[in-house]
């Protein structure tokens, strides 16, 4: 089972349909609406500011989610895939975004509707990246539009992880 901690007073909230792996840890003042899954190893740790993730968002393997002490909650919205080992850090991440795997994205940043941030890229603290966009490299930087194949690949990776969450509640699994 999850582990799923109260801290200074704070227990997280989750709603209908969410998926927690056995050792995913939702900590303090965690806020998830309906479909979220968090998969292995990841932390969602809102032990010194607020986390409010929207619906069918994915938290993938080893991702840490978290904010700074009186100055930077987190914020993440619906329709989010955040990537094996990445790192989102009291930021706003808007509605059908993609952060990739081992991405970094710190405090202030804005992530706008729509976007990409690239596998390995670094969003330095403040960055606002556009919408429709795709930004990538340390510092993370713009490198074009979100376009046809992208904008698909990052819808499909949302509702794969509804998906993948069903094969470990023991449902019979889709057919791909």
């Amino acid at each position: 089972m999850a582990i799923l901690k109260k801290v200074r007073g704070f227990s997280p909230i989750y709603g209908d349909k969410c998926w927690f792996a056995d050792n995913a840890a939702l900590l303090g003042e965690v806020i998830l609406g309906n479909g979220c899954t968090v998969w292995f190893g990841a932390v969602v740790r809102g032990d010194v500011n607020t986390i409010k993730i929207g619906n069918n968002t994915n938290i993938q393997d080893n991702a840490t989610i978290h904010g700074t002490y009186e100055a930077a909650a987190t914020t993440i919205g619906n329709n989010v895939s955040i990537g094996h080992n990445a790192i989102v850090h009291g930021c706003t991440i808007e509605d059908n975004v993609l952060i990739g795997m081992g991405s970094i994205v710190m405090d202030g940043a804005v992530i706008k509707e729509g976007a990409m941030v690239a596998a390995g890229a670094v969003v330095l603290a403040g960055t606002i990246v556009a919408s429709q966009t795709v930004y990538a490299g340390i510092p993370a930087k713009w490198i074009k539009k979100v376009e046809g194949e992208n904008r698909e690949m990052m819808m499909r990776i949302a509702g794969n992880y509804q998906k993948y969450a069903r094969w470990f509640q023991d449902e019979s699994p889709e057919k791909t």
